[in-house]
């Protein structure tokens, strides 16, 4: 099967591609002449269309898993493959949405957006385009401001319709709602449920958010640090598969009880007992 890497998609949407991780593992050099091994036998099949929840204590790679899928950067051993093709620079199948949204502070929401669209695009198609994710994101009245004109929602909201502008098949997201207030990023929750809605393609999504997790997930995998491991760990701790259909009621019990199980692997306790007097 052979894909260019560097065709446009013609500004219409790919389908959701499958994401297959084999033995995927990232070390690092470091300063004293050592190594440090971020990323461990990483074994995941990602089916078209899924939206998968990365958790994991600070350190144990979750970033670094992203970017072995995105190819911004490459394993140390194992293979990434979309839809059955290894990934490769400049891959157009993945696009990327980070916690800063990044815009260019001189150029209009219109113009962020449109920098995310395929080189060549036809630029009546891209217009169009462009408009139209304006619109999904619910920007279409503030497509001629610039980002400094715009809170921090809406310059989020930009970012995620510049990575759909390239129309990924897969979409990568590095906790794209961590620096927003907590209103905010419910709402912004909701927005990526009717994005993917709207817009079927498989998704990444990295978080601190336990509760985040399992609302938007079909899967949460929490990932463990490997410096608290045994030789015989692999990065994955846990899958956990999110029982209902989306969009789900955020006081579900058995989302409730998923809540207690994940944060006991993350090693918080799900209910916090007062200390003894003494």
């Amino acid at each position: 099967m052979n894909v260019d890497l560097g065709s446009t998609t013609g500004g219409r949407q790919q389908p959701a591609l499958s994401v297959a991780l084999s033995g995927v593992g990232r070390t690092f050099p470091t300063p004293g002449g050592g190594t440090r091994e971020v990323l461990r036998e990483v074994d995941l099949d990602v089916r078209a269309g899924e939206v998968i929840a990365l958790v994991g204590p600070s350190g144990c790679g979750k970033s670094t898993l992203l970017r072995q899928i995105s190819a911004l950067d490459a394993p140390t051993t194992g293979s990434v493959v979309v839809d059955g093709v290894p990934v490769g620079p400049g891959d157009l199948r993945t696009a990327v949405a980070f916690q800063e949204p990044r815009l260019l502070p001189w150029r209009t929401l219109t113009a962020n957006v449109a920098f995310g669209l395929p080189r060549g695009t036809p630029k009546q198609l891209g217009a169009a385009r462009v408009a139209e994710l304006l619109e999904l994101v619910g920007l279409a009245d503030s497509a001629t401001l610039r980002p400094r004109q715009v809170s921090g929602g809406m310059a989020q909201r930009t970012s995620l319709a510049r990575a759909l502008a390239r129309a990924p098949g897969v979409l990568l997201l590095d906790e794209p709602f961590g620096a927003l207030d907590a209103l905010t990023r419910l709402r912004m929750q909701d927005l990526l449920l009717n994005v993917h809605a709207a817009r079927p393609t498989t998704v990444l999504l990295v978080t601190h958010d336990v509760e985040e997790a399992l609302y938007l997930a079909d899967r949460v995998v929490l990932l463990r640090d490997l410096r608290d491991s045994t030789p015989e760990d692999t990065s994955i701790a846990r899958i956990v598969e999110v029982p209902g259909d989306r969009p789900r009621d955020r006081a579900d019990h058995e989302l409730t009880e998923l809540r207690a199980e994940l944060l006991e692997g993350l090693g918080v306790a799900a209910h916090h007992t007062p200390a003894q007097p003494a």
